[in-house]
């Protein structure tokens, strides 16, 4: 029987072993994953004035809202990543100015789509807790309306900028997971999007924008 039994032993052992370390590379942060993402949105001016007519340094702040996409690797203990987001939010402003000389009297600025796509790269602090540092390209939009009683103006601009941050994901079970976010996005350059310009096509803005951003999601 002992010669029976040790064979067999030494058998199992060695097609478990490789089975167990298939299953901690595997781990439970590897594979596509899709996420929902609601937070705090802040967007402000990147420098001490926001123009050459206001030398204040203006902020807008709102919620934070979107869908991301991401692909994952679990090398046993480090996590590599892509990742994409489009998001919005509901950061806006209405102002009122009594008059400045090539000023528009009365408008709203307001946020509109936020594109990103970037990587991310994190360690596990534990099988089921993954800390990271992320970061890659993002595309935003503000949208500008103002009226001086005679003229109207209705303008979107496209900022490009980079987007870098960290965070921390949990892993609730094999297929499900929830983030806690922090991300700073800086643009430094805008266009008119798709209403061209005759003036100017491409100029320089310095634009900052904080977010701290609460996802759950779901890995295939």
């Amino acid at each position: 029987m002992r010669k029976i039994f040790l064979p067999l032993l030494v058998t199992g052992s060695a097609i478990a072993a490789p089975a167990m370390a298939q299953s901690a590379i595997d781990g439970p942060f590897t594979g596509p994953r899709v996420e929902l993402t609601t937070g705090y949105d802040n967007v402000s001016a990147g420098s001490d004035s926001d123009s050459d007519i206001a030398n204040d340094d203006q902020s807008i702040d709102g919620l934070l809202y979107g869908v991301g996409v991401g692909y994952d690797f679990n090398a046993g203990g480090v996590v590599l990543g892509v990742e994409g987001e489009y998001s919005g939010s509901t950061a806006s402003v209405d102002y009122n100015n009594d008059g400045g000389v090539n000023t528009f009297g009365f408008g709203r600025v307001d946020t509109g789509r936020d594109l990103y796509v970037g990587a991310r790269a994190g360690i596990l602090a534990n099988p089921q807790t993954l800390v990271y540092v992320k970061g890659g390209y993002t595309n935003a939009q503000l949208n500008l309306q103002a009226n001086d009683g005679t003229t109207s103006l209705d303008r979107s601009y496209e900022l490009d900028g980079f987007r870098v941050g960290a965070g921390v994901e949990r892993a609730f079970t094999p297929n499900t997971f929830g983030k806690l976010e922090y991300r700073y996005s800086n643009y430094s350059s805008a266009d008119f999007g798709t209403d061209n310009s005759v003036l100017v096509d491409d100029f320089r803005v310095d634009t900052d924008r904080h977010q701290v951003a609460v996802s759950v999601g779901y890995r295939f």
